[in-house]
């Protein structure tokens, strides 16, 4: 398998004019947590319901363990723990009783009582699933998608809507997962979440990879090391200006956010009070940091996933 546990050529899912997947290949090392980054749309979940088996594709190939299908099946699903988008549960069973009808699902299964203690529930074992806070119920969800002991994990957009500390507390489980040798095929929109818990990105948009790498080199292909932002109103001289003095200006006009790449911050803050002193620009506010997985994303597309 030369440790890749799940390799993926040109798949493809069209609905009709519409490219939802458009030729995505990847390839996924075993103990591993590899990431889909990108907008709501641009073909993650739809990525990762195919390997699931949810979805048929229109055309590509899937290498599981080794072994090439034309889909998933049964076969691979013994191997596969899954979190969709959206997971309905029943309100007055209770955390045990919940686990245990997962359970009972499968040929092979883990203890109940070590799950409570991976996902942190032990507490909460008779607690009714309605009574659960967002990120208790978010451990559950997690913890009903290891209880065969799969070797993968799918975990599609698993911190939407959990406040800071759940969605920490999450990402605190997919780590110690990790180094029990789990596999983690992850998708979000976070840039935080992806740079924190990844080994290898792939960012998508429109149905396609438009890069990919671990995150730092990702980070690194800017070939800047710092970031200014700045809020302030669009102006075509100032960007031409700020373009020809090799600052790659890129503008959020939803946000009215400039942003420019810089290795010289002094001489960079310098150029651009005068140039907003000599066409009348207010600055509203600026901000000078270091780059992230969004600054990739905006530097690809034009764009910011926020927009999104």
């Amino acid at each position: 398998m030369a440790n890749f546990i799940l390799e993926v050529e040109n798949l493809k899912k069209y609905y009709g004019p519409v490219k939802a997947v458009d030729g995505v290949s990847f390839k996924v090392k075993q103990g591993s947590i590899f990431t889909l980054l990108g907008p709501n749309g641009a073909g993650k979940t739809t990525t990762i319901e195919i390997i699931e088996g949810l979805r048929i594709p229109d055309d590509g190939k899937i290498i599981f363990m080794g072994e090439e299908i034309s889909k998933v099946g049964n076969k691979q699903k013994e191997y596969i723990g899954v979190s969709l988008q959206e997971t309905n549960l029943i309100p007055y069973l209770t955390v045990r009783e919940t686990l245990d009808m997962f359970k009972s699902i499968f040929p092979r299964s883990l203890d109940i009582g070590d799950v409570l203690r991976m996902i942190s529930l032990e507490d909460k074992a008779n607690a009714y699933i309605k009574d659960l806070s967002g990120g208790q119920r978010q451990r559950l969800i997690i913890g009903l998608a290891m209880i065969n002991d799969p070797l993968i994990l799918f975990l599609d957009e698993p911190t939407t809507g959990l406040d800071p500390q759940a969605r920490r507390n999450t990402w605190d489980i997919l780590l110690e997962l990790k180094r029990k040798g789990k596999t983690i095929i992850l998708t979000t929109h976070y840039m935080e979440e992806a740079e924190i818990l990844s080994d290898w990105v792939c960012i998508m948009d429109h149905g396609k990879i438009i890069k990919e790498g671990d995150p730092q080199s990702l980070i690194r292909s800017l070939e800047k090391e710092s970031l200014i932002e700045i809020e302030v109103e669009a102006n075509s001289v100032i960007l031409e200006k700020l373009s020809s003095a090799d600052l790659d200006p890129v503008y959020d006009s939803k946000h009215k956010r400039l942003i420019l790449k810089t290795n010289d911050i002094l001489s960079t803050t310098e150029l651009l009070l005068r140039l907003s002193k000599e066409n009348s620009l207010q600055i509203k506010d600026v901000v000078i940091r270091q780059p992230n997985l969004e600054d990739v994303f905006l530097s690809l597309t034009g764009r910011s996933l926020r927009e999104e």
